[in-house]
């Protein structure tokens, strides 16, 4: 999706209408735009860069978008060190004709290419208890070599009998390349981690060359109208598969100089596979719905029913598939609409999903299965939004649960990259949640939203329970944004996600031991922009400038809160900016308001009537503090300075907290400033030392970033306002 030519995006998780296809979860409707004017714009970071241009009048529309995006330096703080190469593009086109009212041609164009390099070199893990602890390393030589790339073009003609009504006919072509091949090497030592006693020595490779060809052509006919308080829609369509695939792959694996399985006879592989297809099949699809919009006394309803027809000649298979939803606007609560829908779907296997793979005694034999069925799924989906206004702002709260009865599964299993299907009918399960979400303009003028999710979903196969791949139990995602007090050029954005592991187990195992859990997901970035043009209501007139609405230069940190320590770290650094503001902003108010004292000795001295002079010492004490450094680094180690920085801060606000102007209280104030000194250089100093030893080299200079941004940025922005609310709120300023 490039949301550049998006119009508007409407997804459904579960109880949508018959006009949808065969999905058994969800849904994901795009509509896009039509650009009236010239419009362009340019984006680039780190991790790729992109461009878009649209151009129309009334009859004629015209969009093109290229993209490249790269995720190396986040794959970079993966536990294998290697060299990651991961490289996306893709390439839109939308044109739209509408030469009168009656006729108009809409044509889609869609190429990607998605690579993936990967060069292992290392890779240690240890494990075990304190007593016992173990050391596994491997060091690899070899590569994998991945590519995909697909190709797709849709063109749709209608005719438009009435604003109302059309008749539709659209033809699409879907046509993908695969390519995974790769051959990598390793051998392993484990050893005693304190010791390093061998327990074992081996070696092991890995080889494929898999390829796989497929072409989708689809017909439809499409019509739609709406009479009265009803909308009818009804469509049908063809479809024609046709997908070669030639795979190749083994796995060697020898341990202590012998080769495993072991047999004295014959050398054999622990896993090997050779499949060849050729498939050509066809679907048909047809479905009839009906919209009722109706009023009473308790409200609006909205109610749609539909049924869908779908048949297969691979395995000879029709289906029925019913579907309901009804919507209420209650007439004493307009701020709540509440839905429900419920319905059976079914879908339909894809070429990998008919392949049934059968294992004995390492070789895999890869059989077609013409008795495969559609996975089904009966939905329950209940809803309710509210909508609100707090602070005089806009805001929606979303909730919805559901519950859904699966049968016919196809199992499947994860492998890295690849998604392993069993090829067979064998399971039956459920998935059931809850989903909260909290949107609306948190600050003026921007949009955040925050979201909570629970989720269990299981599956039984050969009478046993088991998570099912997709079993995240939890989530919470946020998203943040906002600008800076007294500015609308620079913006501050957070995205934060904490999400449960996903179940998995060790290579080319059956379901029944995919059983481990993956540790957590904790994710944030931060990110930072100024807008160095700002031109909506195109008052610039002269220059490079006017033909541009919005210029952006952002600065992004993306997962440096992947390590436990570093989101500690990073967390601190925020805390500390936010508490050091307190005494950097109303020191010398704090100090000068001592003048009110009725003690005439407090009053009248001299601390109180040169505050500013006083905390002045602040300044020397930092420039001569920062000398000091190399000799503290040398003799106690970062660990040691930063201890020392943190003490130091406990004996600023210390001293600052219990002395006054007059003697001998004024020279607690005096020992504040000295101590200020090592305080905010030892810890800013050493932090960035730690910053560089603990982050990986392609994320050094945003790592860096960051830390400025958490303590001088956001924690000194917050700490400024939060300070500034409780003095305002305890004191009273006067002339």
């Amino acid at each position: 999706i490039n949301p550049d030519m998006v119009e508007s995006i409407n997804f459904s998780s579960g109880g949508f209408e018959a006009r949808y296809g065969d999905k058994m979860s969800s849904v994901l409707d795009i509509t896009y735009k039509r650009p009236q004017e010239f419009e362009a714009s340019v984006q680039a970071s780190a991790l790729g860069a992109g461009g878009y241009v649209g151009w129309g009048n009334k009859h004629v529309s015209l969009m093109a978008s290229l993209r490249y995006k790269t995720t190396r330096y986040l794959l970079g703080t993966l536990d294998t060190d290697a060299e990651y190469r991961p490289n996306f593009i893709d390439g839109q086109a939308f044109f739209s004709w509408r030469p009168n009212k009656r006729w108009s041609l809409d044509v889609l164009g869609n190429i990607s290419d998605n690579r993936y390099d990967f060069v292992p070199k290392e890779r240690e893990t240890k494990f075990g208890t304190m007593e016992n602890a173990k050391s596994f390393k491997v060091y690899f030589d070899g590569k994998e070599q991945d590519a995909f790339r697909t190709l797709f073009g849709s063109a749709t003609l209608t005719h438009h009998f009435n604003p109302e009504t059309f008749l539709a006919l659209q033809c699409s072509s879907f046509t993908t390349r695969e390519e995974e091949t790769y051959d990598i090497s390793g051998e392993y030592w484990l050893e005693d981690a304190i010791s390093a006693d061998y327990f074992g020595v081996g070696t092991y490779m890995e080889h494929a060359r898999n390829r796989l060809r497929a072409n989708v052509f689809n017909t439809a006919l499409k019509f739609r109208t709406r009479f009265k308080s009803h909308t009818l829609q009804a469509g049908v369509e063809w479809q024609r598969q046709s997908i070669k695939e030639n795979a190749r792959e083994w796995e060697m694996r020898d341990s202590m100089g012998y080769s495993l399985p072991y047999d004295e006879d014959v050398l054999s592989l622990i896993y090997s596979l050779r499949a060849k297809s050729d498939l050509s099949n066809n679907r048909w699809n047809a479905f009839a719905q009906d919209t009722w919009r109706f009023k009473t006394k308790a409200g609006l309803f909205n109610l749609t029913y539909g049924l869908r027809l779908t048949s297969w000649d691979w395995n000879k298979e029709t289906l029925l598939s019913p579907r309901l939803s009804v919507g209420f606007l209650p007439a004493k609560a307009e701020k709540w609409t509440f839905r429900f829908a419920t319905g059976f779907y079914y879908q339909a296997p894809f070429y990998k999903e008919i392949r049934d793979t059968t294992l004995f005694h390492g070789a895999a034999t890869v059989n077609l299965n013409r008795n495969i069925k559609s996975q089904r799924s009966i939905h329950f989906v209940l809803g309710s939004d509210y909508t609100f206004r707090l602070f005089d702002r806009p805001f929606r709260f979303t909730v919805e649960t559901y519950y859904k009865a699966l049968s016919n599964l196809i199992p499947y299993t994860v492998d890295n990259v690849r998604v392993v299907y069993y090829g067979r009918n064998v399971g039956k399960g459920y998935a059931a949640g809850i989903d909260f979400k909290l949107f609306g303009e948190f600050v003026p003028g921007t949009d955040s939203w925050i979201t909570f999710s629970l989720m269990r979903t299981k599956e039984k196969i050969d009478g046993v329970w088991i998570p099912r791949p997709t079993d995240q139990r939890y989530n919470v995602s946020l998203y943040f944004t906002d600008y800076f007090p007294g500015s609308t050029r620079w913006r501050f954005t957070l995205k934060a996600a904490f999400a449960d592991g996903l179940p998995f187990g060790p290579p080319r195992s059956e379901r029944s031991q995919q059983t481990l859990r993956a540790p957590a997901y904790k994710r944030v970035d931060v990110g930072m922009s100024y807008r160095l043009v700002k031109n909506e209501d195109r008052h610039i007139q002269h220059g490079f400038g006017k033909i541009f609405k919005n210029v952006w230069l952002g600065l992004d940190a993306f997962k440096l809160f992947k390590q436990r320590r570093m989101a500690l770290f990073f967390v601190f650094s925020a805390l500390l900016g936010m508490s050091l503001q307190v005494t950097n902003s109303f020191a010398g108010p704090f100090i000068s308001s001592f003048q009110g004292s009725s003690d005439p000795a407090i009053a009248t001295s001299f601390a109180a009537s040169n505050a500013t002079l006083l905390t002045s010492i602040s300044q020397v004490s930092e420039a001569f503090c920062i000398l000091l450094i190399p000799f503290f680094l040398k003799r106690y180690g970062i660990k040691g300075v930063m201890l020392i920085a943190m003490f130091a801060w406990f004996l600023r606000f210390g001293f600052f907290g219990l002395g006054n102007p007059s003697m001998p209280g004024v020279l607690l104030f005096i020992a504040s400033c000295i101590v200020y000194g090592v305080a905010f250089d030892f810890f800013n100093v050493s932090g960035g030392i730690f910053v560089d030893r603990e982050c990986p080299e392609k994320v050094k200079a945003s790592a860096q970033g960051l830390f400025m941004l958490m303590t001088n940025g956001l924690g000194a922005t917050i700490g400024t306002l939060t300070a500034g609310a409780i003095v305002n709120h305890f004191c009273a300023w006067q002339q």
